[in-house]
């Protein structure tokens, strides 16, 4: 049976991949526990589809964040010997399932307001916490964290996925009949 409670965490530090361990608020747990909510958050969208082709996308993008978690907790100087990180074909991947989905859905030039459906909710409130799961990557990134430029690729998977998770619910939305676009409020 696998041990699900420790204690390792109990003083409030977590281990990263390596022999490194840091406070639980470190940007690095930070971070990657962000990827973890964007990951439940898919799995909730996953969940409330019957839509096989968005199942598909929504789990390879799931298996994915899993492997960018697991470069998130690893510092650099380890990143070799762990050997996980996100590569440079997920992210043509995801920029290739775009495209594919916009040949097949107009996507608006104007603000939606989410809550057409419930999938697509759930697809808008997951790539909601993937942007603050970039936003945190970003730092990492530009505290020198990832490695040199240039050497991690997740923060472009991050940015590709939040665009591609967007118009992966337009498209739901359009199975439906359309979606709710954001007007000017009138003046008054």
């Amino acid at each position: 049976m696998a041990k699900v409670t420790t204690g390792g965490g109990d003083t409030g530090y977590t281990s990263l991949l390596g022999e490194q361990r840091v406070p639980k608020y470190d940007a690095r747990p930070e971070t990657f526990g962000t990827v973890d909510e964007a990951t439940s958050a898919l799995g909730l969208a996953r969940a409330s589809t019957d839509d096989p082709k968005v199942k598909a996308i929504i789990l390879q993008a799931q298996q994915d964040l899993y492997m960018l978690m697991g470069e998130l907790a690893t510092p650099p100087e380890n990143r070799a010997a762990v050997g996980v990180s996100i590569s440079e074909e997920r992210v043509r991947w995801l920029e290739d399932v775009e495209n594919e989905l916009k040949a097949e859905v107009a996507i608006p030039n104007k603000f939606i307001i989410p809550g057409d459906s419930v999938e697509s909710a759930a697809l808008d409130l997951a790539r909601t916490i993937i942007r603050r799961a970039e936003r945190l990557t970003a730092r990492l990134s530009h505290d020198g964290a990832l490695g040199a430029a240039g050497e991690s690729h997740a923060l472009r998977y991050l940015n590709r996925l939040s665009d591609m998770i967007f118009i992966l619910a337009r498209y739901l939305e359009a199975r439906q009949g359309g979606s709710t676009r954001a007007s000017r409020p009138k003046r008054s």
